[in-house]
């Protein structure tokens, strides 16, 4: 178990729960349940092809079973059309349970063709009159996340595409609840950070109009500038949408919800789920791979993660919430760990380097070992010898051999995730979040909706970490554990070639002082 259950008549915090004479939930805490408030809802979710959006669909379909519909906005890409983007994701596996138990939950879910970066959304007219007709509850999901996109990019689909969605809800005749997901690093030059909208670098409408008129050129030359203290474009544009969706407070029923790193799932779909290799799941994934020998870090810091399912429960939690108790200024949920729960990112990396030796995988490469560093200079020297010195030699070999050499390009590409993901290894934050805590408090309290945890208050980080370990050997590397003691024997063996590369290196080392010291003897 990863949470420490509490003994009956306190809920799973250890807080006291009114008991009626049969020893049920009084009925004052029945009245205006989770779950029954999404009976009969139809829900728009964008971005929900992400990692998140993932999730927060499947949940939805899976634990809101009476649900009506969930919408979803799909964009054509790769030159497939939106419907057949659709066919292939109601495929994937993160639907396994659904397809196995109620395959008839899938109808739910209905495709919208439409991209979140164009004028209107690019609905067509009949798709933008049945949201406007049907909808109650909105999940904006949709955003870029790469931490390195060019500002116009971010400013089109994190700024002006939420822009255009709300203008969108306004006309929503049903509308009783809007959820924004932005990000708690949005005000990343702060270091404590409440849950309210902070005055953000420019005025989000000159910010648009700068965008939709200055050429892209212009755009990058003055990027720099506009940036400010901000690490990059994403925390950038997340800051001037929050105060744009802040604009909207007195005609929207709106909320905002901020996560921190977002990562491999707690419970749900599966223990350790995970479908992408990007920021800390790829160094995850390369420690373990023995790939990885220094990462720049403060190791000191308390680093601030948030399970998948933890924060999409929370956004089902808050537009619940929301539609009852809509408030002005927009209320806020810090969904982060570090002051519920937090652990140092020494421990973090301890435990990570541990779990990849008890269950390595068969894509190991070296035996793991790494360590943070706060040394640019060392870091970067350690990574020249360790990283891309091996890197290029074994590109080499596979050349030679008439293969097609991968390793180099992957050094430089985690290289690269590395570097942007610096920043946020190199700080602390504090994130007060008493309006989460008061939504979990609430959650708890609905004995319907305990599965629906909004934070990771008793969370072991061990057997999270471990979980989520296994879950990028499986999910991301697709290896089954029928290849488990294939992997530890190969370990064994690469654990003995370092020691051996470690003794020549001694050897070489004694020989060379020897060279300097007692030329006469050598």
């Amino acid at each position: 178990m990863m949470f420490n259950a509490s003994p009956e008549p306190k809920d799973l915090f250890g807080k006291d729960v009114q008991l009626d004479e049969n020893n049920n939930l009084a009925a004052d805490e029945l009245t205006d349940s989770l779950v029954p408030f999404y009976d009969g809802k139809n829900v728009l979710v964008t971005g929900g092809t992400g990692f998140l959006g993932k999730v927060l669909i499947e949940k939805l379909l899976r634990s809101c079973v009476g649900i009506s519909t969930v919408y979803m906005l799909l964009r054509p890409k790769r030159g497939m059309t939106s419907e057949q983007r659709y066919r292939e994701f109601v495929r994937h596996p993160v639907f396994e349970r659904i397809r196995s138990k109620t395959p008839q939950l899938l109808t739910k879910l209905v495709c919208v063709g439409g991209d979140i970066s164009l004028p209107l959304l690019g609905l067509s007219d009949q798709d933008r009159h049945t949201l406007v007709e049907r909808v109650q509850v909105v999940f904006h999901v949709a955003a870029t996340v790469r931490f390195n996109e060019a500002l116009i990019e971010a400013a089109i689909l994190n700024t002006i595409g939420t822009k255009q969605l709300l203008e969108l809800c306004i006309g929503m005749r049903q509308l009783q609840s809007v959820v924004h997901v932005s990000t708690a690093y949005s005000n990343a030059c702060r270091r404590e950070v409440d849950e309210v909208v902070y005055p953000p670098p420019i005025d989000p409408d000159r910010f648009i109009k700068c965008v939709q008129l200055l050429p892209g050129e212009v755009i990058g030359a003055i990027a720099g500038q506009l940036q400010g203290a901000h690490p990059n474009t994403y925390t950038l544009t997340k800051a001037i949408t929050e105060q744009l969706v802040a604009q909207y407070a007195d005609r929207l029923p709106l909320c905002i919800v901020r996560p921190s790193i977002v990562t491999g799932a707690m419970a749900e779909p599966y223990p350790g789920w995970i479908d992408n290799v990007h920021g800390i799941t790829g160094i995850m994934m390369e420690i373990g791979r023995g790939t990885i020998s220094s990462i720049m870090c403060d190791e000191r810091c308390t680093m601030d993660v948030i399970p998948v399912d933890v924060v999409c429960n929370t956004l089902i939690a808050a537009a619940w919430e929301n539609a009852n108790t809509t408030t002005t200024p927009v209320r806020v949920y810090n969904c982060t760990s570090g002051q519920v729960n937090g652990i140092k990112w020494h421990e973090y990396g301890r435990i990570t380097q541990r779990c990849a030796v008890r269950n390595p995988t068969k894509h190991v490469l070296l035996y793991p070992g790494f360590q943070f560093r706060t040394n640019r200079l060392v870091h970067k020297l350690v990574e020249l010898v360790l990283h891309f010195l091996p890197a290029y030699l074994f590109d080499a070999l596979v050349r030679a051999r008439g293969g097609q050499p991968i390793m180099t390009r992957l050094a430089r590409r985690f290289q690269r995730a590395a570097d942007t993901g610096e920043f946020f290894a190199m700080h602390e934050w504090m994130f007060r979040n008493g309006n989460l805590r008061r939504l979990g408090d609430r959650v708890r309290r609905d004995r319907a909706a305990l599965s629906f945890r909004c934070d990771v208050a008793g969370l072991d980080w061990e057997t999270y970490i471990e979980a989520y370990m296994l879950g990028i050997r499986r999910f991301v590397l697709l290896d089954e554990m029928d290849s488990l003691e294939q992997a530890r024997a190969k370990l064994r063996r690469l654990l003995w070639f370092k020691r051996a590369v470690q003794l020549a290196g001694l050897l070489l080392l004694y020989y060379l002082c020897a060279l300097v010291f007692y030329p006469a003897v050598v």
